[in-house]
């Protein structure tokens, strides 16, 4: 295997051609194709059986409010040059520091688990065979990746893997779709207070808003500043800044749309298949892909099934790495996927470790279905602490210098955590009152 070059030579190398090396996507469109992994395929599938075209309206909600949690994660990468628990840990108590890093794995975790078990059993579903197996050599195939593979490489094929969402819109245009009444519950909808309905509600909301992309995606503006620009963060530069805060923002903007759009498509495909002819309960995306064949055809299941191995194999590197990056910082460990792995061993060891008790947890006894629900709601909990303290970074001077967050941004990155905070107060109340 031919040795890879030092972050400076590489560094040196690419940024004399930066434009044609990044481009308009990067971290942006890899981070919302993340989103929609094979757990939150599993949520958007319970919820558009369960629920019909009541529950669409999440998808275009949470669209402004996604964009600005991930364009302010994107920003204190960049501007700092180091990550979210990094400026954390420099200026807010240690405590709060080790908490969010011990939920932010603790999710991821339990992430990681779910994904690869939908991928075994979506495997299964195509080609037969143990499913245990097949999540073997799916999280083996990730760390692989990651570990082996520098940085400049591996990125292209993120990109590419995020072609794969496609399949879920096209999956949509094989059933009959009563437009008319979708988009009326889309932009006007009937909201339920049952609490089945807010968990559910919660569980989109946390499986759309996750703690890990807001890790990944400041680490991977790190990553492309060490490779493009020779490690130079915003606020130490004099000139150019807003070029890279534009491209920041049209990446993260689109990217997101992707993931929105899709999450949109995945509700539209299950509540007109599935709710229609009714069938409710649906509790993962494998069993969702088997419950479409007899009702929207062959085709349709394998585009379903198919995706839910492509999005895991984008999905499960995404929650690794941000566990890796985040715990790297709090142990001031080198941290990045274009060092060898004998310049990274810890580093690259929290990613092999979480992806292994991702499987492990598969081989215990625990049922899977309940796992993909509950991870897109534990993500929802962990999500709000988190989003709460990177606020506090973006809008600190002292961190930011002059590029602490504008007004719009504060306000759409404050509505965000209320958001989410008021979704988990409004479950607990109405699930305890049962």
């Amino acid at each position: 295997m031919t040795q890879r070059k030092s972050i400076p030579e590489n560094a040196a190398i690419a940024a004399e051609k930066p434009a044609k090396s990044v481009g308009i996507f990067g971290a942006g469109l890899i981070t919302g194709a993340a989103d929609d992994d094979p757990s939150g395929i599993a949520t958007y599938s319970q919820a558009g059986a369960q629920f019909g075209f009541a529950m669409l309206w999440t998808a275009w909600l949470t669209y402004p409010f996604m964009v600005a949690i991930q364009l302010i994660s994107a920003r204190i990468g960049r501007v700092t040059g180091v990550g979210i628990i990094a400026n954390i840990k420099a200026f807010y108590a240690k405590p709060i520091m080790l908490t969010l890093v011990a939920l932010l794995v603790f999710a991821n975790t339990v992430n990681i688990a779910a994904d690869i078990a939908a991928m075994g059993e979506a495997m299964h579903l195509i080609a037969g065979g143990n499913v245990h197996e097949h999540t073997l050599i799916f999280g083996f195939l990730c760390v692989v990746l990651q570990v082996f593979i520098p940085y400049r490489l591996y990125a292209p094929i993120l990109k590419v893997l995020t072609l794969i969402l496609f399949v879920y819109v096209a999956a949509a245009f094989t059933v009959h779709i009563p437009w008319a009444e979708a988009l009326k519950e889309t932009f006007w909808p009937t909201i339920s207070w049952d609490a089945d309905y807010l968990l559910t509600v919660v569980a989109v909301f946390g499986t759309t808003i996750s703690p890990y992309l807001f890790f990944w995606q400041a680490a991977q503006e790190i990553e492309e500043m060490n490779l493009f620009h020779q490690g130079k963060a915003l606020r130490d530069m004099e000139e150019g800044t807003d070029s890279h805060l534009r491209r920041i923002g049209l990446d993260t903007s689109l990217g997101m749309a992707l993931s929105n759009i899709v999450a949109f498509f995945i509700l539209l495909t299950t509540a007109v298949a599935l709710h229609s002819h009714g069938v409710t309960d649906i509790q993962t995306s494998a069993q969702a892909a088997e419950a479409l064949r007899p009702l929207a055809g062959d085709f349709t299941f394998y585009l379903f099934a198919a995706g839910i191995i492509g999005t895991g194999m984008l999905a499960v590197p995404v929650l690794a790495g941000s566990a890796a990056y985040g715990l790297a910082e709090v142990f001031n460990w080198h941290a990045s996927l274009e060092a060898r792995p004998k310049e990274a061993r810890l580093f690259y060891g929290i990613i092999t470790l979480t992806t292994l008790a991702g499987v492990l947890l598969d081989m215990a006894a625990i049922d899977p279905i309940k796992m993909l629900f509950w991870s897109a709601v534990i993500n929802g909990f962990v999500a709000v602490p988190i989003m709460a303290m990177m606020m506090l970074v973006a809008v600190n001077r002292k961190i930011m210098g002059r590029f602490i967050l504008p007004l719009w941004l504060k306000i759409g990155g404050w509505a965000a955590t209320g958001l989410m905070a008021l979704a988990i107060i409004i479950m607990l109340v109405v699930s305890l009152g049962k």
